[in-house]
């Protein structure tokens, strides 16, 4: 119990789901922005905003390209080799996992544009 309360104070938490969840890393009680940590399937992606962006819209190119209507498998199949933002890495994911996968990044990506305008609006 006490090294999951010790991790909690090492992050900012940005957004979660059933699936996963973001945060940023903090060092020295400052909390480093510049990339997110992206944790879902066992798998983690500590990305940049540009990268983050990057992935949001290769997964709406996935998400365009699932035709399930005809399939027996009704979106339960491993079809879809989604590209992430590394190069060397693709996921093999089932359509739900894309749609959970897309919930998170999404929301991600908006948790951080609504805390920066936020921010923006403070200081003035």
């Amino acid at each position: 119990m006490f090294e999951i309360i010790q991790v909690m104070k090492e992050i900012e938490q940005i957004y979660f789901n059933d699936f996963g969840v973001a945060f940023h890393w903090k060092k020295e009680q400052k909390v480093l922005k510049s990339k997110v940590q992206l944790v879902f399937k066992e798998t983690g992606f500590y990305l940049s905003k540009e990268e983050l962006n990057i992935f949001a819209d290769t997964i709406d190119a996935a998400c365009g390209d699932a035709h399930c209507n005809g399939c027996e498998f009704k979106r339960k199949c491993h079809k879809f080799l989604l590209k992430t933002p590394l190069q060397q890495i693709d996921l093999a994911v089932s359509v739900n996992e894309l749609m959970q996968i897309k919930d998170l990044v999404e929301g991600t990506i908006f948790q951080i544009q609504l805390k920066e305008y936020l921010d923006e609006i403070c200081q003035n």
